[in-house]
This record gives C-alpha cells, structure tokens and sequence, in this order.
C-alpha cells in the first residue's frame, strides 16, 4: 500500500464520483497501441458500478494494459530491414531514415504482440481523507494519481509522511529490541550502508533481537525494510518511504465473517479496511505523529 492524505476541502458522494469516472471507463488496447488505462467495476461485473460504497469506505479499480514488443525482436527485425536496402540498392540508410524504418517496423509488429492486463485497487476513506492504493510501486501509484485527479473534479492529495522517517525509527527499535506499542518485529529485515560502499544486509526467516543485527544498525547501516505485526492481526513489512509490503491479513481478522448471499466482496472489504483504518493510525503514531503539509 502507498497512503496519501486527501485535502480537506474535496468531497464528493459515490454517485458524484461514479458519474465522473463514467468518461474513462477502461477499453482495451486498439491493435497498435501500446498502453491503454481506464476504470473498472471493483466487483469484476461487466457493465457494473465503477465506484463501491461499502460501509462509508469508497472502492474503486484501475485497469492499465499494455502491449509489449521485445527490444530484441524489434533491433532485429530493423537489421534484417537496413540489410536488404543495402544488398537491393547497394546504399546504407542513414539515422533518421533507420528511425522511420524502426517506428513502421514498430506499428507492424505491434498487433502481433500480447498484451498484458494489470488492475490497482483504490480506496478512499472520505471520513479520514485517506486514499489507499494498493500498488507495489511509486512509477505505478503515479500512475493511478494522475489518472485520478484528471477524472475526479477537484481531488487533491499529498503523500501521507510522518515526523519521524521510518529509517530512523526502525533503526531505535533494532537497537533497542523494543517494538513500538500494539506492534511486533517480525522476521524479516533489510539493512543498507549509507557510505560509498552501500553494503547490503538481509535477513529472512532469522531472528532480529541480536547482537548482530544491533551493530549492524549502530555502525550505520539503516533499515530500509522491516517485518512488523500489528495487534497479531495484520502483518506487513514497512519501508524507509512509508510504503507497505506483504501486506497479510493473519486468520483471526476473519474469524468472525459472515457467510450467506451478503459475504464475499462487502464482507472482505468491510473488514479489510475496518482494519487498516486502525492501524494506520496506529503506525503513524509509532512514527512520531503525522507531518502535516504546509
């Protein structure tokens, strides 16, 4: 997950929203196109909402599919092309005239190749104005900002950030083998030198209370990953840019989940976020309290 604060003066109702994602909706890519981004029904349901309320919390989908042509299939289809110009005509094409040939090459080749569909959920909690996007990486949670800020009127957002960096604090808890209140460290942790070197250490499956790992820490290699455990209920690894991985629901949070027609994707994401509304609070104040924008 990456967290980012929502601005105060945005609001809107899931009718409002709904009616504003309704102009992007997703179409797949045309035959020579290589990238096509759209919203999708959470549920999976054609033709569906493209915006779920579940208990006051917003859900949405952002579908991004592309269609990838290999660097190597295309340099060699562009050689074998500049050869046969050079064997029938007996002249070599110049740079700009191998660049024409590599864009037609390109649109040729284009609807041959597969594509590849990848979806991004999003959630927003409009009672704590936070925005959730449950993405592995910054190059595609900004993708799915940009693509909400065009479609949502009005939305603005900042990243969630905290007083003190995660380097800093994980770095206290190794040292002192001392778990932030209501939390865990768990097995699992990555320790990067701040020098030229930039030394790597990794820990998996291995305990993290040790001598060890302590003077890893004070002879200044920072952790950049650490595994913690929130209330034995929600595990997860944090990293030095506040962003969170791995992120596992442990079998008590579903315990209680209702079966019948209603269970499914409003019981799953009722007690998903029902969850995560408290622990992020939670992680923010181990984290020194949250930094608010200027």
């Amino acid at each position: 997950m990456i967290v980012y604060r929502v601005a105060p003066e945005w609001s809107a109702t899931a009718a409002q929203i709904e009616q504003s994602l309704d102009a992007g909706r997703f179409v797949e890519c045309a035959s020579t196109q290589e990238k096509s981004i759209g919203w999708c029904e959470p549920r999976g349901e054609a033709h569906g909402p493209l915006v779920e309320s579940v208990a006051g919390q917003l859900i949405f989908k952002l579908m991004i599919e592309t269609r990838t042509l290999p660097g190597s299939v295309l340099t060699r289809r562009v050689k074998e092309r500049v050869a046969h110009i050079e064997a029938t005509t007996g002249r070599k094409p110049g740079k700009k005239e191998t660049r024409d040939l590599k864009d037609d090459i390109r649109l040729e080749l284009l609807p041959m190749a597969f594509t590849k569909q990848v979806s991004v959920g999003i959630w927003i909690d409009p009672k704590a104005r936070l925005l959730v996007i449950d993405a592995a990486s910054q190059a595609r949670t900004d993708d799915v900002v940009t693509m909400l800020v065009k479609s949502v009127p009005g939305l603005a957002v900042t990243l969630f950030n905290s007083k003190v960096s995660p380097s800093a604090a994980m770095s206290e808890w190794l040292i002192s083998q001392q778990a932030p209140a209501g939390f865990s460290v768990d097995r699992e942790c990555e320790l990067k030198a701040a020098d030229e070197s930039k030394a790597v250490v990794r820990y998996a499956r291995h305990a993290l209370d040790t001598d060890e790992v302590r003077q890893h820490v004070q002879s200044g290699k920072l952790p950049t990953r650490l595994a913690l455990t929130w209330d034995s209920r929600v595990s997860f690894v944090l990293t030095e840019n506040l962003q969170i991985k791995k992120l596992a629901f442990l079998e008590v949070v579903f315990d209680s989940k209702a079966t019948g027609k209603d269970d499914g994707f409003d019981a799953d994401t009722a007690i998903a976020t029902g969850e995560l509304r408290k622990l992020l609070p939670d992680l923010m104040d181990a984290l020194g309290g949250e930094l608010m924008p200027a």
